[in-house]
């Protein structure tokens, strides 16, 4: 299936940033408590994704929430299952809000090894990829974490990354290559360096008719990913929040350059399920209008 031209002219040149609207699994229950929906509110799982889902379309039909400010969301794959309204969640993105979806697509995370997270294996990708097809998704979204300046277990993140990559390339899709970085890693910027080099040897041979994204914590070292930009598959790397607070990931991420956001935490820190809609809606479009400006150097 090939790239949807339209979409990838939004991502790679649009002037916004890529909400992630993805928490799943194990980060429901945290998210649901931020937004003030404590645990003892749903009696299983099905009840706690509706009310996720709820708190998910309450966010994306918001006024506060266009293609203005906000080229691209990332979506768990219920929600991309789920309606609004009378459409599906991806549809409803891209026909009504003008919103490029992509898929979160990965299992969460394997047991801590080598000073790294690698990703839980996924039996499910080729369903995924399909589903996401399907719905007119444009990309997928997968996550891995690094803790220490760990040659192998660095080099294990980023190969596992671009095996799965290759996948997704050919089913028509554009992956988030999501290397995390841990904020509170000691030796950060020496991870940083480590990761990019092993992102550069794959890059090396990588064909460019291949479109890839990248997803990583704002870097120690401002616009250090930028010359990732100098292979042509590259087609836009994004920041994540990281567990910093919104006026602190903005601050950081505006001393990088070409590098939007694509806040999660950050970006729903202040919504509330017991806020009006004209408070929900104002507290949102603040933390867009803020996020946005970080994001368009």
């Amino acid at each position: 299936m090939p790239i949807n031209q339209e979409m990838l002219e939004q991502i790679q040149h649009g002037q916004g940033f890529i909400a992630a609207l993805d928490q799943s699994g194990g980060s429901t229950p945290r998210a649901l408590a931020n937004y003030g929906i404590s645990e003892n509110s749903y009696a299983n799982d099905q009840e706690m994704f509706d009310l996720v889902h709820q708190m998910r379309s309450r966010i994306i039909t918001s006024p506060a929430f266009t293609s203005e400010h906000i080229i691209g969301a990332i979506l768990f794959e219920r929600t991309m299952s789920s309606k609004i309204g009378d459409k599906f969640t991806a549809e409803y993105l891209w026909q009504d809000k003008h919103v490029v979806p992509f898929l979160k697509i990965d299992n969460g995370l394997a047991e801590r090894s080598n000073g790294v997270q690698l990703m839980k294996p996924i039996p499910e990708l080729e369903h995924r990829l399909n589903e996401a097809n399907r719905h007119n998704v444009f990309g997928t979204k997968m996550r891995s974490v690094i803790y220490e300046a760990n040659e192998q277990g660095i080099a294990d993140v980023i190969n596992q990354q671009f095996e799965l990559a290759k996948i997704i390339c050919k089913a028509g899709l554009v992956p988030i290559i999501e290397p995390e970085v841990d904020i509170h890693a000691a030796d950060k910027a020496k991870c940083e360096e480590m990761m990019k080099t092993e992102i550069q040897k794959h890059l090396s041979d990588w064909s460019g008719r291949d479109k890839i994204m990248f997803k990583f914590t704002i870097p120690s070292q401002p616009d250090f990913y930028a010359d990732l930009y100098d292979n042509s598959a590259v087609v836009r790397i994004v920041a994540l929040s990281g567990g910093y607070s919104v006026d602190e990931a903005c601050a950081k991420l505006a001393e990088n350059h070409n590098m939007p956001a694509s806040f999660s935490r950050a970006l729903l820190q202040n919504l509330r399920a017991q806020q009006s809609d004209e408070e929900f809606n104002n507290t949102l479009a603040q933390a867009i209008q803020q996020i946005y400006q970080a994001s368009i150097n």
